[in-house]
C-alpha cells in the first residue's frame, strides 16, 4: 500500500475545498504519513490524528501527540506542538483523508450500495449469495459484504452493530477486501450516512445503488427531524451511483424513478405488480420447501426458489437478482444463490414437532416491516392464534412506539411488550408509550420488562392454548445483545430461546 506525504493529503482536501486553514511550516509538507486514526489511544510514529465527533476533548490530541502523533486535522485550531490542518467539515474530510491513507481501494471493487426502510440486510445477503455461486465456478474470491448483521472483508468477519460503519471503517474494509483479491463489495446504506452530521459516504461513488422502499422512520432529536429529511438523504444514493435499481412497488415510487433520472439513464426497475418493469416476478406460490416464484427478464423467463417465508421476502430477491441482472451475471448463478441464502434472525422459522406453535424470529422494527410480517400471517397462516413479542429502542426513531403498538394491536391475538435495546431509557418508559397505542386494539397484552422471560412467558402461553399459534419474535433476530446505557449486555438471543423451548416441548410431547 503506497504512504502519501503531508503535501498530497493536503492537495486532496483542497480538490474538495476543505481547507479553512494551515498551521505549519513548510518543513512538515514533505513529510509521509506511516499511520493515521482517530482514536488518541491508538497512535504510532509519524501519525496524523484526525481530531473528531460531538465529544471531542483536547486531552484527546495532548494524548495523540505524546504517542507519536505529527500533525493534526480538525475543525477547530489548537495551541499545541504539531502542525494541524484546519478544515471546514471533519466527517467529510476524514472520508476523503481515509481513502487517500487505505491507497484509493475503491478503484479496484464493484460497490453495491443498497437503501431502503427495510430489507437491506435480506437483499445484501441474497446478493452476496449470487456472487458468491458465480464466484465458485468462474475461480473468483466471494463477495465482502458490510451490513448491520454482518462485516466479512475478505480478511476480518465479525457482528455488527451499525447499518454503515464510520468512513475509516468503510475505506478499510475496501482495502482488505481489495488485498483478499476480492472484487463485489455489497453494502448497506443508512440514511443517516449521508447527514451533514456524519457524512460516512462522503466522496464515494457506488457502481450500483439500489433503492427498495421508504416509510416512516427514525424520525427523533438525535436521528432525522422529519420524514422529508429522511426521505431526503436516502435519495442521496442517487447523486453517488453510476447505474441505479428501483422498487416500483415501494411507496412514493415516482418520486424515487424522478429522482433517480437526474443523475442517471441507467435504470432497472423491479416489480411484484408491474408486468412492464425490467424485472417482473409473476406466479407466486407458497409451498413447503419455500416460496417459488417466476422472473421476468429480456435475457430470461424463469423460476426462483427462496426457503425464507413472506412475499416481501420475494421482493427483495427481486432486488438482488436486478442487482446481478445489472452485472451481466446468468440466471443459474441468481437460481443457486436465492435457493441456498439464508439470513441469520430474517424470518428463521421454528416449529414443534407437532405442529402447535410455529415461531417466526425476525429483526422487523419499523411499521413497514411490522406490517409485512403479519400481510405474511394472514395469508400463510390465518388459522392460527397470532403472539407477538417486541419492544422499542430507546432514545431514537419514537414514531416506532406509536407506529409498532397499533400494527401489533391490530394484528395480533396477544401481545408482550418488552426491552429491544433501551439505551438510557428505562424498559418500563418505552413500554408505558407503546402501551398508550396498543390498548386501542387490544386489552390482551402484558408488559414484561426482561426480553428473556417475556419470551418464556410467551412460549408457556402458546403451549397453554388449545389451539394452534403462531408466535412472532420482532426486534433483534439472533442479535445476543442488548444496548444499555451506553454499552452492551449479553444475553441469550431469541433464536437460542426459542430453540431451547420448543427442543424441551418436543422431549415432553415424546414422553407422553
Amino acid at each position: 500500500m503506497k504512504t502519501y506525504k503531508v503535501r498530497e493529503y493536503i492537495n486532496k482536501l483542497n480538490e474538495y475545498n476543505e481547507i479553512e486553514n494551515l498551521n505549519m511550516c513548510d518543513d512538515i509538507l514533505d513529510i509521509e504519513i506511516n499511520y493515521m486514526t482517530y482514536n488518541s489511544k491508538d497512535v504510532d510514529c509519524d501519525t496524523m490524528f484526525i481530531c473528531k465527533g460531538d465529544n471531542f476533548k483536547g486531552e484527546y490530541l495532548d494524548s495523540a501527540i505524546k504517542n507519536g502523533a505529527i500533525i493534526y486535522v480538525s475543525e477547530k485550531r489548537y495551541n499545541v506542538n504539531i502542525p494541524g490542518i484546519i478544515v471546514k467539515n471533519i466527517r467529510n474530510s476524514l472520508s476523503i483523508l481515509s481513502d487517500m491513507y487505505f491507497d484509493f481501494p475503491e478503484k479496484y471493487l464493484t460497490k453495491i450500495g443498497i437503501t431502503g426502510t427495510k430489507g437491506k440486510t435480506t437483499t445484501s445477503f441474497y446478493t452476496k449469495y449470487i456472487l458468491d455461486e458465480y464466484a465458485k465456478e468462474n475461480l473468483k474470491n466471494d463477495t465482502a459484504i458490510i451490513s448491520s448483521l454482518t462485516t466479512y472483508d475478505g480478511i476480518e468477519k465479525f457482528e455488527s452493530h451499525i447499518t454503515t460503519p464510520e468512513s475509516y471503517e468503510i475505506h478499510k474494509h475496501f482495502r482488505n477486501a481489495v488485498d483478499s483479491g476480492i472484487k463485489n463489495v455489497v453494502m448497506e446504506v443508512s440514511s443517516q450516512a449521508y447527514t451533514k452530521k456524519y457524512g460516512r459516504l462522503y466522496g464515494l461513488k457506488f457502481d450500483i445503488g439500489v433503492f427498495l422502499n421508504i416509510s416512516e422512520d427514525h424520525v427523533s432529536p438525535i436521528e432525522h427531524p422529519t420524514f422529508e429529511d429522511y426521505f431526503s438523504c436516502k435519495l442521496k444514493l442517487f447523486e453517488n451511483t453510476k447505474r441505479v435499481c428501483v422498487n416500483l412497488d415501494s411507496d412514493y415510487s415516482d418520486r424515487i424513478l424522478q429522482c433517480a433520472k437526474k443523475y442517471t439513464n441507467n435504470i432497472v426497475t423491479f416489480s411484484i405488480k408491474d408486468s412492464n418493469s425490467d424485472v417482473y416476478a409473476y406466479d407466486i406460490k407458497v409451498q413447503n420447501d419455500g416460496t417459488h416464484f417466476k422472473v421476468k427478464t429480456d435475457k430470461f423467463d424463469r423460476e426462483f426458489v427462496i426457503s425464507m417465508p413472506g412475499k416481501f421476502n420475494v421482493e427483495n430477491a427481486l432486488a438482488a437478482i436486478a442487482i446481478t441482472y445489472t452485472l451481466g451475471i446468468d440466471s443459474k448463478y441468481m437460481y443457486l444463490g436465492l435457493k441456498s441464502a439464508k439470513t441469520a434472525g430474517r424470518m428463521e422459522l421454528f416449529k414443534t414437532k407437532d405442529n402447535k406453535i410455529v415461531s417466526i424470529v425476525d429483526f422487523a422494527h419499523n411499521k413497514l416491516s411490522f406490517e409485512k410480517i403479519y400481510e405474511t400471517v394472514q395469508n400463510e397462516y390465518k388459522d392460527r392464534y397470532v403472539i407477538t413479542v417486541f419492544g422499542c429502542p430507546g432514545g431514537k426513531a419514537q414514531i416506532r412506539r406509536k407506529n409498532l403498538g397499533e400494527v401489533a394491536g391490530k394484528n395480533s391475538d396477544r401481545v408482550y411488550i418488552t426491552a429491544d435495546d433501551p439505551g438510557v431509557e428505562e424498559v418500563s418508559k418505552i413500554s408505558s408509550e407503546i402501551e398508550k397505542y396498543l390498548k386501542e386494539y387490544t386489552n390482551n397484552y402484558e408488559k414484561i420488562d426482561d426480553r428473556e422471560e417475556a419470551i418464556k412467558k410467551a412460549v408457556n402461553y402458546a403451549i397453554s392454548l388449545d389451539k394452534n399459534s403462531i408466535l412472532l419474535i420482532l426486534g433483534k433476530g439472533n442479535d445476543n445483545t442488548q444496548k444499555v446505557m451506553s454499552g452492551y449486555v449479553k444475553y441469550k438471543s431469541d433464536i437460542e430461546q426459542i430453540k431451547e423451548y420448543i427442543d424441551e416441548y418436543d422431549k415432553s410431547i415424546s414422553n407422553i
